[in-house]
């Protein structure tokens, strides 16, 4: 079996491991799915390394539609969810957000 999973890391099919933490353990009650709407002459490595600096962003997809990114955002409350909005604004090369908040989770990371 070892020597199974070190032919898959050496692949690159297994690209690394993490631990499943509990959010609300970590004290982060807010979850939002945050899409970025870019300016029209827009930067995307600036964009994506300020995302990428901000703790609050768990996720971000680059995504097709109206929106560049939707990203996954986890927070203690709603002061700092509007905190972060907040910040997503002020970012250079974002020209708004749309926000949605999550009101329960029926799953997710998906393992079955």
């Amino acid at each position: 079996m070892h020597e199974r999973v070190g032919k898959l890391e050496t692949a690159g099919v297994i690209t690394g491991y993490r631990a499943v933490v509990d959010p609300a353990a970590l004290g982060l009650d807010v979850t939002a799915l945050v899409g970025v709407i870019e300016s029209d002459s827009v930067d995307d490595t600036g964009v994506e390394a300020a995302l990428r600096a901000m703790p609050e962003v768990e996720d971000c997809w680059r995504v097709a539609g109206s929106e560049g990114y939707v990203l996954k955002v986890r927070v203690t409350d709603i002061p700092a969810l509007e905190a972060a909005i907040n910040a997503l604004n002020r970012i250079e090369g974002v020209a708004r957000t749309r926000t949605t908040v999550v009101l329960s989770t029926k799953w997710e990371g998906r393992h079955d």
